[in-house]
């Protein structure tokens, strides 16, 4: 744990707001005591409702790195993680992960991603946005095929 990543995650937070670049949160990815990636919310700027600080700052750690898992790596981000990017944190897997605002603060401010965390309790026919089953077993033929793959990369 160490302030000055988290307080840079703080002000990339900040500076995004200021500059009409994006929403207030920031992150950063440190390996080895230094930052190798950043990133701060651009999801209006650039249409892209995954544009998240975290998953931008994940997306740049694994390109400098060379790999898909953050193994040995810490992300700092200024608020807790939304239920997107806390998916996206535990499939890149890094050691730790540090937040300063909580998720009622978020709400507090408009962020309020409680609805999601409702939703997925409801059966799927029941949700907002309905999922519905079809053509399962043409579906399931690609898993065949990477089940029956010699070379596969597991993850």
């Amino acid at each position: 744990m160490n302030n000055a990543f988290m307080q840079e995650a703080i002000q990339r937070a900040m500076e995004n707001v200021r500059s009409g670049q994006g929403g207030p949160f920031g992150a950063v990815v440190v390996k080895d005591g230094r930052v190798i990636a950043a990133g701060a919310n651009s999801v209006t700027t650039t249409n892209d409702p995954t544009a998240h600080a975290e998953v931008l700052a994940i997306r740049e750690a694994c390109r400098a790195l060379g790999t898909f898992q953050l193994t040995g790596c810490d992300l700092y981000t200024s608020c807790e993680p939304c239920p997107m990017c806390l998916g996206a944190i535990y499939w890149a897997r890094p050691d730790h992960v540090y937040f300063a605002a909580t998720a009622g603060d978020a709400a507090d401010a408009g962020f309020d991603d409680s609805f999601i965390y409702d939703e997925l309790k409801l059966p799927l026919q029941e949700r907002k946005i309905p999922l519905e089953p079809m053509m399962r077993e043409e579906g399931l033929a690609p898993f065949r095929e990477w089940t029956n793959k010699n070379d596969r990369v597991n993850y």
